[in-house]
This record gives C-alpha cells, structure tokens and sequence, in this order.
C-alpha cells in the first residue's frame, strides 16, 4: 500500500479531480462534501484542502478530504462528510490514519474531526470508529438529523406523500402565479439580499455574495448545481441552491422575503428543486438538518424548519455525528471552544461544511 496526496498547490497525476470524484462516488456513502469541488470552494474561503487517499494494487481503496483552518498557531482539521471507504480491511484503514497523522503533524492541528455520512442506528459504524482511535464528539458541525424525499416514482406519487396541506400550497402558488426561474452568477445578488434578509429574520449568519457566486462557478459546470429564484410579478420572494452528487440532491441554502408570503413560495420552490433532481437522476432529495433528537421540537431553533421540511413526505434520518481523534491533547480543549463559537447560529441548509 502507499500514499497518495494532493492539496490545493500540489496535485499529483495520479490524483486530480476526476480521479478522486470517481473515487468518491464508488462509495455507497460517497458525498458531495468529499467531491473536488467542495474542497475547492472552501479553499477559496479560509480552509485549506488536502486530499489523501490509500492505493492498493493500483486502486485506491480509502481516504479523505481534510479541510485545514488556521485558528493562531494552531489548526483546526475537519473531514465533512468523510472519509472515503471501498474496503473495510483494517491494515487499510490503520494506513489512512497513519497518513491523516502525519499530514496533521507539520500544520499543528490538535484533533482530526469527522461526520461520516452513516446512519446512527449501524452500531457498527461506532465500533470500528472506536476502534480505529476516534472518541463521539459533542461539537457537530453539519446538521445530525435531515430528512431525506424518496423520488421513486412519478411526479403523482412523490406529491402523494406530501402532507395534503403541503401540495395544495404547492398547487396554490402555481395557481396565484408564482414562477420559479433557474439562475447564474447574474441572479446571485438577489439571492444574497434574500439571505440577507432571512438571516436577519431568522437570527443566523450568511454567507458573502462571492461564496454563492463561487458555488454556482464551480458546480454549475458540473451539473451539480443549480440557483432557483421564486418570483410574483416580478418581484423576487424566495431562492434556493439545490446541489446533487452519486444520485443524491441536497438542498443547501435557502432564503425567502418578507413579502407575499401567502403566496406559498417556499413551497413551490421546494418541489421545482425536486423537479431538477429528478431530471439529474437523483433518487432521493436531502433536506439538510432538523433539530437533533435531544431538542425540544416545539422550541429548539429549528422547529419551524422541521414542520416545513416535514411536510414533503420525507424519511427522518440521524447520522453518526462527529467523532474526533485528538493528537494534542491540552489544546484541544480550545478547539472545542472554536467549533462551538464557529457553529453557533448555524441554520439548517447553510453547511459550514467547512
């Protein structure tokens, strides 16, 4: 077995975008968070990307995109959504980690943080996370629960396991006029003075204009991103990004005014997201976050978003959550402090993700 890595100013032949997506995408769990691409745009806001990965006979079998933060002299690492597995043999995995080690030592991170994209109820999933040296972390940086549409089916069908409410408002907004319109880089203000707006109604923190605009040049081309503007004469009332990766769509960011809201935007906008997820052929629509299991549902900060996104039908998923590996120890107490200031007021659909 041997190492391959590439980072933001290094790639190796052997390891560019399209190798590591495909890569990537032969994982069951393979996830958007792991592709190229996210780690480029995070790259461009702060984080420093390194991808690494275990060859075996020429076939790379394990690895991860850790995303590097500078936090003093110290660094914070964090693998969204990772790593990447083809094989569960542990000689591969005890490489991974010895190779995650020694890219951390040099850049000073205290701990390796990681949100596997796995399903809470496979215990075994804890286990060999235990076993391969990671401990449960409390500071979670994506949302541990979503709901996640089934789009099995017709269009008849997927409506069908709407709540009745839900598709009449879907129904209802077509009927009143509302026009949902796909965007580029030219709509990207509107839909930052929409999340401008619903950050300040909302109480959360909101990506800058550049950061959309980033996301849409760097996956749009890709087919994997797509802007989504609702519209009443004119007039814009909600947006969102819906993005997709390996059968799956997520929608990531989402924002609405103040204005016309019984006009059902919101609600249009979701099942024309659905709509383009089908056309890209994804199988399912991820909902992105919902209070956790131990939040009150009638007052923890996402309750509202859970009724919305409740109402289209969708299976309630939990994941694993974070797990870290501390390398320092006495540092790594202040770390814990940095994850928790970085992720308070995080909103459900506005991954850190990073």
């Amino acid at each position: 077995m041997r190492f391959l890595t590439s980072t933001a100013t290094t790639k190796l032949d052997a390891l560019d975008a399209s190798v590591w997506d495909r890569f990537v995408a032969q994982d069951p769990q393979g996830h958007l968070l792991q592709t190229w691409a996210w780690g480029e745009l995070k790259g461009r806001f702060g984080w420093a990307p390194v991808r690494i990965a275990v060859e075996r006979d020429g076939a790379l079998m394990a690895g991860a995109q850790v995303l590097f933060r500078r936090l003093g002299p110290l660094t914070l690492a964090y693998a969204p959504k990772g790593p990447v597995l083809l094989d569960d043999d542990p000689a591969v995995a005890g490489a991974l980690w010895q190779g995650l080690r020694r890219l951390a030592r040099p850049r000073r991170a205290v701990a390796l943080k990681l949100e596997p994209d796995w399903r809470d109820e496979e215990s075994e999933r804890h286990a060999w996370l235990h076993r391969c040296g990671f401990a449960p972390s409390a500071q979670t940086v994506q949302p541990r629960r979503t709901i996640i549409v089934d789009l099995a089916g017709g269009e008849d069908d997927i409506l069908a396991r709407m709540k009745p409410k839900w598709r009449y408002n879907v129904r209802l907004a077509e009927r009143k006029g509302v026009a949902v319109a796909a965007g580029g880089a030219a709509e990207v203000m509107a839909f930052h003075a929409l999340m401008q707006v619903t950050g300040e109604r909302d109480a959360f923190g909101v990506h800058s204009a550049a950061y959309y605009r980033a996301v849409l040049e760097l996956f749009a081309p890709l087919g994997q991103a797509c802007l989504l503007t609702a519209s009443y004469e004119g007039q814009p009332l909600a947006g969102l990004v819906a993005m997709q990766f390996r059968g799956r769509a997520y929608y990531m960011y989402g924002a609405s005014s103040n204005e016309q809201r019984n006009l059902m935007p919101n609600h249009l906008l979701q099942w024309r997201a659905m709509q383009w997820a089908r056309a890209a052929g994804c199988r399912s629509y991820d909902l992105w976050g919902i209070p956790d299991v131990h939040e009150n549902p009638e007052t923890a900060p996402l309750a509202g978003v859970q009724r919305f996104k409740a109402g289209f039908g969708g299976e309630e998923v939990r994941f694993v959550g974070a797990y870290d590996q501390v390398y320092r120890p006495l540092l790594n107490r202040g770390v814990e402090l940095a994850w928790r200031l970085r992720s308070r007021g995080a909103l459900a659909g506005a991954p850190l993700g990073g």
